[in-house]
């Protein structure tokens, strides 16, 4: 299966050429982080032609060429955060090579504080998460998301433990006019990652990342 992820931003002001952009990679699977309205119906409208099947939870959503069966939101939301909050799905895709669990995700930003960076939010999210993940019985799953850090961020190591990063490439993703770090990832179980890269820029502030992710057993 192919994955690109890509966090557009709220803010973006080509929402359509940002979609189109991201058809045209031909991918299996687009995970999308802070879709808003009115630009989530230009995401639904564009992509439909080539991705007939979505879902959208909050300000997350999944495309994809295959069906999608089962997809439901995910409650990651800090405790301290009160106000309405959905940055999470699960969905089940009916790929050629089988059934696999797709997840998509935001976890919360690492800010800077009095005391330096604080990503106290983030970490309790990925925790969350992490146990999600490990009470799942798929055999085969694929997680796309703005995870707010590095695969070396102890911080994800809930994530990390459980799922495989690509084996090479470097794909700065963010912020996108001078890339320092990828915090865009792609994570997979029953799989493996062989590379990853990013694709040209859009109209937001993170360059999207696309995967190759090759699934055990597949033929």
């Amino acid at each position: 299966l192919t994955v690109v992820q890509h966090n557009v931003a709220d803010d973006n002001a080509d929402p359509a050429g940002t979609a189109r952009a991201l058809a045209d990679s031909g991918a299996d699977l687009i995970a999308l982080q802070e879709l808003v309205d009115p630009d989530l119906d230009t995401y639904r409208r564009t992509l439909a032609p080539r991705y007939p099947y979505h879902s959208v939870q909050g300000t997350v959503g999944l495309w994809s060429r295959h069906p999608l069966t089962g997809a439901r939101a995910l409650d990651i939301r800090p405790q301290d955060i009160t106000e309405p909050w959905r940055r999470a799905l699960r969905a089940e895709v009916r790929s050629p090579y089988g059934t696999v669990a797709a997840y998509v995700v935001h976890l919360p930003s690492v800010r800077l504080g009095p005391g330096g960076l604080a990503s106290a939010r983030r970490d309790e999210s990925a925790a969350l998460l992490g146990g999600i993940l490990a009470a799942d019985p798929s055999d085969r799953i694929v997680l796309a998301g703005d995870l707010n850090g590095t695969v070396d961020d102890r911080g994800l190591a809930p994530l990390t433990s459980r799922l495989v990063a690509p084996e090479r490439g470097l794909a700065l993703s963010y912020p996108a006019a001078l890339p320092l770090a990828r915090i865009d990832q792609v994570l997979a179980r029953g799989a493996h990652v062989p590379a990853v890269r990013t694709l040209p820029a859009t109209g937001s502030d993170h360059l999207p990342v696309l995967v190759r992710v090759v699934l055990h057993g597949a033929s």
